[in-house]
């Protein structure tokens, strides 16, 4: 990767690790159905006025019907869990959590797309499945039923991700990205208006709270798009994946250094183990990540 090429990934990987601090100060004053519906509408009218400040050609109507889908499986469905999982998790925690999105994209990935599962891989899924149960029972907050309710929105909300990544690839191949990103912005809002509209918020947000709304629908959601868009374009979609690694890092520091929330010993290691499981699960060889001729240099 050049300088540029890093700048962007860094920068991704900082407005969506940051989106778990935004909710975590946004969803008690908005409640998670009016923030996830207010998210989309400020993200999907950036997006528009993107398109039609750069004359990018959009097509939305011929692919109405499974962008709904994804608009659901990739928008509405996640933001909801996470947000409500927020109410009860910390942000550094809800952001270690979201890193087990590639653990369920390759479970789904062997069971709708005829994947190999290896040994490795395999080792990798129940890797995952002891760094989260490391950080449930070692965490920092009372092990509740609020709190198991909580983690296991987070894990739907993977789910859902995953999901949603093997429903584009078998119905929507071919699709712009960027077709895909306004379309599921629309889609996640058919399926949000109603319940943003009858759950508004209890009581007049704060300043605070409306910042970090439109922090999160700007930077977090239309901005970090089209960070993806150029980096997809810049480097493919290979390197591009290597934000997953570093998302649940910016979420952990951002909840500790600016909401002052806890880092315990069962975080840190529950971290190691779910980013070492990617590892595994993903099969990385750090060859793919390095410069062609640093590549050969390394390989002679």
């Amino acid at each position: 990767m050049t300088p540029i090429d890093l700048a962007l990934l860094l920068g991704l990987a900082t407005l969506w690790g940051g989106s778990y601090f935004f909710i975590r100060v946004a969803v008690p004053a908005f409640g998670p159905a009016a923030l996830v519906a207010l998210r989309v509408v400020i993200g999907g009218l950036l997006l528009w006025t993107v398109a039609r400040a750069t004359r990018r050609r959009v097509e939305l109507r011929r692919h109405l019907p499974r962008l709904a889908i994804l608009g659901l499986l990739n928008a509405a469905l996640p933001y909801l869990l996470i947000s409500a999982a927020e109410l009860h998790l910390t942000a550094s925690f809800a952001a270690i959590l979201g890193a087990t999105v590639p653990l369920f994209a390759a479970a789904l990935g062997a069971r709708y797309l005829g994947e190999r599962l290896s040994v490795a891989r395999i080792g990798g899924l129940l890797m995952g499945v002891v760094g989260v149960a490391v950080m449930v029972g070692w965490g920092p907050m009372t092990l509740d039923a609020a709190t198991l309710l909580s983690v296991l929105a987070m894990l739907a909300a993977s789910a859902s991700y995953a999901g949603a990544g093997i429903y584009t690839k078998l119905t929507l191949r071919g699709v712009p990205t960027f077709t895909l990103a306004l379309g599921q912005q629309l889609g996640a809002f058919v399926w949000l208006a109603l319940p943003g509209t009858l759950l508004p918020p209890r009581a007049t947000p704060s300043l605070a709270a409306i910042g970090a709304l439109l922090a999160l629908g700007a930077l977090s959601t239309a901005v970090a798009y089209l960070l993806y868009f150029r980096l997809l374009e810049r480097v493919g979609p290979t390197k591009t994946t290597t934000v997953t690694y570093l998302i649940p890092i910016v979420g952990m520091l951002g909840g500790a250094v600016v909401l002052h929330e806890p880092l315990t010993a069962g975080m840190l290691v529950g971290l190691g183990l779910i980013l070492g499981s990617v590892v595994l699960v993903n099969e990385v060889r750090i060859g793919a990540f390095l410069p062609a001729r640093a590549a050969s240099r390394r390989a002679s």
